[in-house]
C-alpha cells in the first residue's frame, strides 16, 4: 500500500469541503483517510488502484464517484510529429526489452506540481513497477533533447554521463558502485554484459534505466514546458498502463498529449488511450451482490466508477490496471452502491463446522516439514508458458494435457501442471538471499483428461544447495512420520529436468506417487540459479485415502 498527500486548500476548492460527509465518502470510495490538518490530507491507496497515486488521478476518479463528473473521461491524443520517434535497438531484447513513450506539451510547472510528479513516479516504481524490476519511468525536459530518441544497450564502460544530483561524470559501473541510487538498484543490472540507455539525436545520454536519469537532460524544473516520458521494462501491458496513468495525470495539469512512433522490427504508436471493452451481466451482478438492480441503475453505478455503460456493454478506462474480469466490474458496482448500504442476513441453513480431514492432514504435513526448519510457500494456480515449459526444458508442443485460459489478459494463461517449476521460480527470485534455502509447498495442480479438468493435491520440497542423498533423507523421514512406507526405483522415462542417474520414481503400494532427483545444470542455467538444487514432488491423493 502507498499513501498520498493532497493539498487541502486545492482539494476543497476543486472537489469539495472536507466535512464529515466528505470524509465518509472518501472512506466508501476505498481510499481510507489517514490524517489531515490545515494544509494536507493524507490518503491510503490500495495496490489495485495505482491510477489514484497522484492528486490528478484521485480527483478524476473521485469526482466521478461523487457524480459531479460521472462516466469515462476522454483525452485528446495528438498524432506524432516528424521526429517524434524512438528507435529500439535489438541489443535490449535480452536485457530490458520493452519501452513505451509519449510527449506532453504546454505544461505549467510549479514546485508543488513537480513534487507531485516525482512522488507519483516513485510510488508507481514501488507498486506497479515492483521496485523498478517490472517497470521504470523516466520524465525529461524536452527542450534539452534533440529528437529522435534511441533505446539501446552498450558496454558499461562506454556509458558516461553525469547522473542526477551529482556533479561529475561517471561510467555505468561507477554509477552502480558510487551513486546512492545506483547502489540501491544495482541488483537489477547485476551480471549484465551491457546496460540499457536512452540517448538523443546528439548522442547525449538521457538515462540508464532502471537506475537513474542524467543531470543535464533528465531533470524537470519550473521552466520546463514540454516533457518526454518513457516507461521501460519486461511486461508490455504493464508499461502501457503505467504510461497511460502518467500522461493522463499530466494532461489533467493542463498538458497536451502527443503520441510517439516506436520503431524496432515493427512500428507501434504510443500511448493508446482506447478504452477496453467488455460485458457485464445484470443477473450475475444481482446474484453475487444480493441486490435487485435494474439495468438503468447498473449503468449509473458503473458511471460513478468512471466507466461508460450502454446496456451490458462496458468501456473501461485505459489507465485502470485492476479490471481483469467481470467480477472486478461487479466489485466496482458494490463500491458505487455503498458497502454501508448492504444489510447482513443470517444464513437459512444451520450447520456445524469442522475441519476437513484433508486439510488436517495437510496441516500435519506442514508441521513435519516446518520442524525440519523448512519454509512453506504458496503460489498462484495460474502460471506462464515460459515457466511451466520453456525454463523446465519441455517443448510445449509435446504437452497435450495442460489447460490454457481463453482471452487471458496477462501472460499467466495456463493452470499449473506441477509445483516443481514454481519452487524453481521462487529459488530463482531469491538468488541474492542467504543460503541454504529449503522450501516446500502443498497445493493444487491441474491436468486435462478427456476434456475434463482433474484437480489433485501435490507436495513438493526443494533444497538449495542440495543433492540426491539429502533430499532422499527428508523424503524418508517424512513418510516415517506419517507411518507409511515407500520405495524408490529407477525411472523408465526420466523427467527432462533431472540429471540422469540422479533421479528416481517414488513408489507407494505399487503406484508411482512422484519423482525425486537433482536438477540438471541446463535447467539451473535457464532459471539463473547458481546453486545445485535437489527436490521431490508427490501426489497426496493416495496418502489422503490411506490416512483418512
Amino acid at each position: 500500500m502507498a499513501n498520498i498527500n493532497l493539498n487541502k486548500k486545492q482539494f476543497e476548492k476543486e472537489i469539495g469541503k472536507l466535512n464529515e460527509k466528505m470524509q465518509n465518502k472518501i472512506a466508501m470510495f476505498g481510499s481510507p483517510l489517514e490524517s489531515f490538518d490545515n494544509e494536507k490530507i493524507e490518503l491510503e491507496i490500495f495496490p489495485d488502484r495505482p491510477d489514484l497515486l497522484s492528486y490528478q488521478g484521485f480527483k478524476r476518479s473521485f469526482l466521478a464517484f461523487l457524480e459531479k463528473k460521472p462516466g469515462l473521461k476522454e483525452y485528446k491524443l495528438n498524432k506524432p510529429k516528424k521526429d517524434y520517434k524512438v528507435i529500439i535497438d535489438s541489443s535490449v531484447k535480452k536485457i530490458r526489452p520493452y519501452t513505451v513513450c509519449a510527449i506532453v506539451k504546454n505544461l505549467k510547472f510549479d514546485d508543488e506540481k513537480i513534487i507531485e510528479i516525482i512522488e507519483m513516479q516513485e510510488k508507481l516504481h514501488t507498486t506497479i513497477g515492483r521496485k523498478r524490476k517490472k517497470a521504470a519511468i523516466g520524465i525529461y525536459p524536452l527542450e534539452k533533447i534533440k529528437l529522435p530518441i534511441t533505446y539501446k544497450a552498450i558496454e558499461p564502460d562506454k556509458i558516461k554521463f553525469i547522473p542526477l544530483e551529482s556533479e561529475r561524470e561517471m561510467s555505468g559501473l561507477q554509477i552502480l558502485q558510487r551513486h546512492s541510487t545506483g547502489r540501491e538498484y544495482a541488483h537489477l543490472l547485476a551480471g549484465k554484459e551491457k546496460f540499457p540507455i536512452f540517448s538523443d539525436a546528439n548522442k547525449n545520454i538521457l538515462s540508464m534505466p532502471p537506475i537513474i536519469n542524467s543531470q543535464l537532460t533528465g531533470k524537470v524544473n519550473e521552466k520546463t514546458k514540454d516533457v518526454f516520458v518513457e516507461c521501460s521494462g519486461f511486461d508490455l501491458k504493464v508499461l502501457e498502463k503505467c504510461l497511460n496513468i502518467i500522461v493522463t495525470s499530466l494532461a489533467d495539469m493542463g498538458g497536451e498529449i502527443y503520441q510517439m512512433e516506436l520503431k524496432d522490427s515493427k512500428k507501434k504508436i504510443t500511448p493508446d488511450l482506447t478504452p477496453e471493452k467488455t460485458k457485464i451481466s445484470l443477473e450475475n451482478t444481482n446474484k453475487l451482490l444480493g441486490l435487485n438492480l435494474t439495468l438503468k441503475e447498473l449503468q449509473k453505478l458503473l458511471e460513478k466508477m468512471g466507466h461508460n455503460c450502454n446496456k451490458n456493454n462496458v468501456k473501461i478506462a485505459p489507465w485502470r490496471t485492476d479490471i481483469l474480469h467481470e467480477v472486478d466490474l461487479i466489485e466496482d458496482v458494490a463500491i458505487a452502491y455503498g458497502y454501508d448500504k448492504f444489510e447482513p442476513e443470517i444464513p437459512k441453513i444451520a450447520t456445524i463446522g469442522k475441519e476437513d480431514k484433508k486439510e488436517s492432514i495437510k496441516r500435519k504435513i506442514s508441521e513435519i516439514l516446518a520442524g525440519l526448519k523448512m519454509l512453506e510457500i504458496s503460489n498462484y494456480h495460474l502460471t506462464t508458458n515460459q515457466d511451466q515449459f520453456t525454463k523446465m526444458g519441455i517443448p510445449k508442443k509435446q504437452e497435450k494435457d495442460f489447460i490454457e485460459l481463453e482471452e487471458s489478459k496477462t501472460n499467466y494463461s495456463i493452470l499449473r501442471k506441477d509445483l516443481t517449476h514454481y519452487l524453481m521460480k521462487i529459488l530463482s527470485g531469491n538468488i541474492d538471499s542467504e543460503y541454504p534455502q529449503q522450501i516446500f509447498e502443498t497445493g493444487k495442480v491441474f491436468q486435462l483428461n478427456k476434456e475434463k479438468i482433474n484437480e489433485k493435491q501435490n507436495l513438493a520440497v526443494a533444497l538449495a544447495p542440495g543433492n540426491f542423498t539429502e533430499v532422499k533423507q527428508i523424503l524418508k523421514y517424512f513418510f516415517k512420520m506419517i507411518n507409511l512406507e515407500i520405495k524408490l526405483k529407477e525411472p523408465e522415462k526420466p523427467s527432462p529436468w533431472f540429471i540422469e542417474g540422479r533421479t528416481a520414481e517414488i513408489i507407494f503400494k505399487d503406484k508411482t506417487l512422484g519423482f525425486i532427483g537433482e536438477i540438471h545444470p541446463r535447467i539451473l542455467k535457464n532459471w539463473r540459479i547458481k546453486m545445485p538444487v535437489a527436490l521431490f514432488e508427490i501426489e497426496l491423493e493416495e496418502i489422503f485415502r490411506e490416512l483418512i
